[in-house]
C-alpha cells in the first residue's frame, strides 16, 4: 500500500509554494469580482501577489466578522462570486455563518488526511459527524468517498443504533469526535457487542488530550487528529510521525500576530490565517481566530509540507475593563506606535474592587514607560500601568490580552 496519497506530499517545498502562488492571482481576481472583497482589498493588482511577502501586505478578513458581514447582504455578504443555486449544498454553522459546498469530488480536501490516518480504498467508514444543516458530516463523508471508502452516514448520538450498524457493516474506520469514539466502544464492550472491527479513526471537533489519546489507544484503535473548520475544510492533519500537524497541500497558511496581519517568526505562537484558492469560493487571508505555531524542519514521515503544533487556543481575546472592551487590535496599535517594543501582553486584574490593567512590554532599548502609558490611555481610553521587561520574559503562547481576574 502506498505510504503517501500523492507525489505532492513529498514535493520540494519551494516548488509546492511556487505552484500555490501561481494559482493565487486567479483566486484574487475572482474575489475582486465580488462587491465585498472589492471594497475589502481595495485596488490590489492580482498579478502582483505572487509570493508570501506580497500576500502579507493584504488585509486579513476575520471569521468573527462574518456573521455581521453576511447579515448586510444575505446569504454570503457579497464575498462569493457564484450564485447560491450553482452550489451542490448550502449550510449554516454557529454564528450563524452561511457556507456553500465547493465543487469537486473532495470539496474540502480531506482524502489525503484520511489516507495519512491509515484509511484505504474499500474500507467501510462510520461517520458520526452531523449531517443536519452544518457541513461537518459532509466534509468527512465526501473525503472518505473520494478516497474510495464506503460511508455509513450515522451522525452523532443513538449509541444503540450505532452498535447495530457496527455489527452489521463491520466498519474499519471511524470519523467523529474523540470523546464519542470512547463512549461508543466502551458502551459496546459493556453490552457484549462486537465492535472489534473498528481499528482506525480520524477525529476532530473536540479536544484530544494525551489522556484521551491513551484511552483510545488502549481500546485497540489507532486514532489521528485533523484540524478542520466548516468554512475552510481540512486545514492540517496528523501523520504516523506524530509530530505536529501537516498543513493541507491545497492551502496557503500563515501565522500572524493576534490583532494584526503581520506574520510572526517561526516558532512564535500566533493566529492562523488561511487562503483558499477556489475561484468559486475564494477565501483571502481569512483569520480563523485560532492560535498555533510553526514547527521547524520536515516531518519524519517523509512529507515535506509545513507543520503546525495544532490548536493552541483562541486569538480573539477581548476583555471588558471598567465597562469598555479592550481588543488585540488595540495592543497591536500600541506596538505600531512604539516599534522599539517587542512582544506585548496586557494583563487585566482586579484590585480594591476595581479593574486594573498593566501592559507588560519586552524591550532591549531605553524606552519611556510614561510615553507608552500615555499611548495605552489614548488607544484604549483607559488608564493602565506599564512594565518594561527584557526580551524573552513573556510566555510564547500567543496571548496579547490576559484576563487574570478571579471568576465569579
Amino acid at each position: 500500500m502506498p505510504e503517501h496519497y500523492d507525489a505532492r506530499e513529498t514535493e520540494n517545498p519551494a516548488a509546492r509554494d511556487a505552484a500555490l502562488f501561481a494559482r493565487l492571482p486567479a483566486a484574487l481576481e475572482a474575489a475582486l469580482g465580488t462587491p465585498a472583497y472589492a471594497a475589502h482589498l481595495g485596488g490590489v493588482d492580482p498579478a502582483a501577489v505572487t509570493d508570501r511577502a506580497a500576500l502579507a501586505r493584504l488585509p486579513v478578513l476575520r471569521k468573527g466578522e462574518m456573521p455581521a458581514r453576511q447579515r448586510e447582504g444575505l446569504p454570503f455578504g457579497g464575498f462569493v462570486p457564484v450564485a447560491p443555486g450553482r452550489f451542490a449544498r448550502l449550510f449554516t454553522s454557529p454564528g450563524p455563518i452561511f457556507e456553500p459546498q465547493r465543487g469537486g469530488d473532495d470539496p474540502w480536501g480531506g482524502a489525503r488526511c484520511l489516507h495519512a490516518a491509515g484509511f484505504r480504498p474499500g474500507d467501510v467508514v462510520l461517520n458520526t459527524f452531523g449531517y443536519h444543516l452544518t457541513p461537518g458530516g459532509f466534509i468527512f463523508d465526501t473525503a472518505a468517498r473520494a478516497l474510495g471508502c464506503a460511508v455509513i452516514p450515522a451522525g452523532p448520538g443513538n449509541t444503540e443504533q450505532q452498535l447495530d450498524l457496527i455489527e452489521a457493516y463491520r466498519p474499519a474506520g471511524y470519523c467523529g469526535t474523540p470523546d464519542f469514539l470512547k463512549i461508543l466502544v466502551e458502551a459496546g464492550r459493556a453490552a457484549s457487542r462486537d465492535v472489534s472491527s473498528l481499528r482506525k479513526a480520524l477525529v476532530s471537533g473536540a479536544a484530544f488530550p494525551p489522556s484521551l489519546q491513551q484511552a483510545v489507544a488502549g481500546l485497540g484503535i489507532e486514532a489521528y487528529q485533523a484540524y478542520a473548520t466548516a468554512d475552510v475544510g481540512f486545514i492540517a492533519y496528523e501523520t504516523p510521525a506524530r509530530e505536529g500537524l501537516l498543513v493541507n497541500e491545497d492551502l496557503i497558511l500563515e501565522i500572524v500576530r493576534p490583532g494584526t496581519g503581520d506574520p510572526v517568526p517561526e516558532g512564535e505562537v500566533g493566529e492562523i490565517v488561511v487562503t483558499v484558492l477556489d475561484p468559486d469560493r475564494p477565501l483571502i487571508r481569512y483569520a480563523l481566530g485560532d492560535l498555533t505555531a510553526a514547527l521547524p524542519g520536515a516531518s519524519p514521515c517523509g512529507r515535506t509540507g509545513p507543520r503546525i503544533r495544532g490548536w493552541m487556543g483562541r486569538a480573539d481575546q477581548a476583555a471588558k475593563v471598567k465597562g469598555m472592551f479592550v481588543r488585540p487590535e488595540q495592543v497591536a496599535e500600541i506596538a505600531r506606535r512604539h516599534p522599539e517594543l517587542k512582544r506585548l501582553r496586557l494583563v487585566v486584574t482586579r484590585a480594591d474592587e476595581t479593574d486594573a490593567m498593566t501592559l507588560r512590554a519586552e524591550t532591549d532599548q531605553d524606552v519611556s514607560a510614561e510615553a507608552v502609558a500615555e499611548t495605552l490611555r489614548a488607544v484604549t481610553k483607559l488608564k493602565g500601568a506599564v512594565a518594561l521587561v527584557p526580551p524573552g520574559s513573556l510566555p510564547n503562547d500567543g496571548k496579547v490580552i490576559a484576563d487574570e481576574r478571579p471568576a465569579g
